[in-house]
């Protein structure tokens, strides 16, 4: 019998084609004792397999961006509902014409926040113009969560600014799906919101932290508490739109009671600015500005 001294042999990969291709004929995937235990989707989506899947799940991603150099990235956060300008102008528009009020109003608060998309666009394209110039070993990559809104607004920045992006998205019960922006070799998809965030992370040398809802302030509040705990070493936390986040959370209110200390309000800045958040970033790491 003739050994193996092929050091890339595929044989493991050839049989979940296989496996993979005999569903696509049509063929039902039963449950089958014989089958390889990883080539066996029943077996790997049993609840007993669930830290198998977490597994698979943090090497993916992680061995994906180490193969692309991606080391440290600026993760941005923030509303999936807030429109480009110009889509939120066009059915402000139709709306208008339709006479509608209720139409109108709605669409009136979606050219408002607009604004912020144009604002993470902007901001996302400082960082990858700032990158573009830099050897690969210093370069800061734009993250997001991968979906619409103001993940696909810092993701367009990047890809407009000819920078490489991530996406982490997440499987939800309503469609969804990496928005177009994203570099397709640095677009994943996760099933548990907690080996997401702990992707988010990982690489994380700061959050640019857009308003945003429930999923948003769920993100915003663990990445405080892991600094806070010092679980995470500090990295800058920047809260963008100051009318939003001090009308939103009353961080002094916390502070009159004792539930946080005087210095657990320096974790974080609120900015109105793109350039301002890039130049509280590049303040805290001491980056030299790199003339164009």
């Amino acid at each position: 019998m003739d050994a193996n001294t092929k050091l890339q042999d595929s044989r493991l990969a050839n049989a979940w084609a296989e496996l993979h291709n005999y569903a696509v004929a049509g063929n039902p995937l039963e449950a089958d004792a014989y089958r390889l235990a990883f080539t066996d989707p029943e077996f790997l989506l049993r609840r007993e397999t669930r830290g198998i899947r977490f597994q698979l799940e943090l090497l993916k991603p992680d061995l994906g961006q180490s193969a692309q150099g991606i080391e440290s990235t600026i993760v941005v956060y923030g509303s999936a509902r807030f429109l480009a300008p110009e889509d939120a102008q066009r059915l402000h528009e139709d709306a208008l014409d339709s006479g509608d009020d209720a139409r109108i109003a709605l669409t009136e608060r979606a050219l408002k926040n607009s604004a912020y998309y144009d604002a993470a666009r902007r901001f996302a394209a400082l960082v990858a113009e700032y990158s573009e110039r830099r050897p690969l070993p210093e370069r800061l990559y734009i993250c997001t969560g991968g979906g619409p809104g103001i993940m696909e607004a810092a993701n367009r920045g990047a890809h407009e600014a000819g920078a490489p992006n991530v996406g982490l998205n997440i499987t939800l019960p309503h469609e969804q799906s990496g928005n177009r922006y994203i570099t397709p070799s640095l677009s994943y998809k996760f099933h548990y919101f907690a080996m997401r965030k702990m992707h988010f992370m990982m690489r994380a040398k700061a959050l640019v932290v857009f308003p945003g809802g429930f999923g948003t302030m769920d993100e915003l509040f663990e990445v405080l508490t892991l600094v806070q705990t010092t679980k995470a070493k500090p990295v800058p936390i920047v809260l963008f739109g100051s009318a939003f986040w001090r009308a939103l959370i009353n961080f002094d209110v916390m502070l009159e009671h004792g539930t946080i200390s005087p210095a657990d309000l320096e974790l974080f800045r609120i900015t109105d600015d793109p350039q301002e958040a890039w130049d509280i970033i590049q303040e805290f790491y001491r980056l030299t500005p790199v003339a164009a």
